[in-house]
């Protein structure tokens, strides 16, 4: 197989959660154990950082390895999903991992997938261990996928573990209450091993305080340290809670004789951008008209986004809007300004929900606009309808974004 061939093989020949949902969800780690094994346990083979939260724990991923890398450390970084190439989820110092390393990759191991039937992330957790293992890392900072305890990064273990904050998301796989949810993610707390929480809430810390008990893990509250005003690559005001939990782990790390200096502090943040590739965080596309992205699909990321939305300057607000069909959007589109205008379309997935649906539900809650079959028709009505001083803003999903950038 060449490359286009091997992603076409990994996309439909076995279940992947983001755009197939709920039947990709794996109930248990024995595939992956099963796979780290055969491959000679990579997964033991290097240093590594694990990330979970319901928002911003790919932020926080992307200024730790920038911070990392700037600090003369190699560093892989595994994320997900990716927006406009799968071999963005796999990273050192960076640079994507090559085409003809995940073509090798599939070969190599096709027979235990078939024999197997791994899933679409259990393959790609074990090309990220295997890739970063050969390439000899100093560390890889390794975001989770879905939850914690279940997730297929869960078989690491780390120097330090992040859990940056519990909102209700998936809550048909994590459950229906943040207790329930924190349960979930903080099953990446390792024995002795400290973690930090992003965010101290009433619901949920009680739940980090018993599990860090029960396993001996230190347990470290980024709002108790105050951050000096750094200036860093990514604008969304969602961020500054982001950098506070980034530098309770750098403070963390450097305990633990990680040689990480301030200079190497201050460029990784502001360089982010530029040293992992990261995009889709309040990502703005071009100016006259401003055209803003931003990948934030939950309850409680999207509040924060369209707190600063309406903040921003501009005359009219047009809102290219698309999700997947698993959203509670009785919770979510009340979030969403009715003096806007929007355009209403479906990602190419099959897990999106149909622009018809979502036009309809929109009315209900006072959302007014069209309704188009694609996502580009929908940007290009907006971009035509738009004056120079308004704003145009695209999300609801991580494919929304995806598409436009592509």
């Amino acid at each position: 197989m060449n490359y286009p061939d091997t992603i076409q093989w990994l996309y439909t020949q076995l279940p992947m959660y983001q755009r197939q949902g709920k039947q990709a969800f794996k109930k248990d780690l024995a595939n992956i154990i099963a796979f780290d094994e055969h491959m000679g346990k990579p997964s033991q083979k290097f240093k590594s950082i694990h990330v979970a939260g319901t928002n911003g724990k790919g932020s926080v991923s992307h200024f730790l390895a920038s911070i990392l890398q700037e600090s003369g450390y190699k560093t892989g970084l595994y994320t997900s999903p990716h927006l406009t190439d799968f071999r963005e989820r796999i990273r050192i110092n960076g640079q994507m991992i090559r085409k003809n390393c995940v073509i090798n990759f599939v070969k190599r191991h096709q027979k235990f997938f078939d024999k197997h039937r791994l899933s679409f992330f259990e393959m790609t957790v074990g090309m990220a261990f295997e890739h970063f293992a050969k390439k000899q890392v100093d560390i890889a900072v390794i975001e989770t996928g879905l939850g914690g305890r279940l997730d297929s990064t869960n078989i690491i273990h780390p120097e330090l573990s992040i859990v940056t904050n519990i909102g209700l998301d998936h809550t048909n796989m994590l459950g229906d209450t943040l207790v329930k949810i924190a349960g979930e993610k903080a099953g990446i707390i390792k024995p002795n091993t400290p973690v930090v929480i992003g965010r101290k809430q009433p619901e949920t810390y009680p739940v980090f305080e018993q599990i860090a008990r029960l396993k001996n893990a230190p347990l470290i509250y980024a709002e108790d340290f105050k951050i000096n005003p750094y200036e860093f690559g990514l604008k969304g005001n969602y961020q500054q809670e982001n950098i506070r939990t980034v530098m309770a782990a750098v403070n963390e790390l450097q305990k633990r004789g990680w040689q990480i200096p301030e200079s190497a502090i201050k460029s990784g943040l502001k360089n982010v951008v530029e040293n992992t590739g990261l995009r889709g965080r309040w990502d703005i596309l071009q100016t006259n008209p401003v055209v803003i992205a931003d990948t934030a699909h939950n309850q409680d990321g999207l509040a924060i986004v369209m707190k600063q939305l309406l903040e921003t300057p501009h005359n009219k607000l047009h809102m290219v809007l698309s999700f997947v069909n698993d959203k509670d959007l009785n919770h979510i589109l009340p979030l969403f300004p009715k003096n806007a205008t929007y355009y209403f379309s479906k990602a190419q997935i099959p897990r999106a929900l149909d622009e018809k649906i979502l036009q309809q539900k929109a009315t209900e809650h006072g959302l007014k606009g069209q309704s188009f079959t694609n996502i580009i028709q929908a940007y290009q009505a907006a971009k035509q309808a738009a004056g120079s001083d308004d704003l145009i803003f695209i999300g609801g999903s991580t494919f929304t974004v995806a598409e436009v950038l592509t």
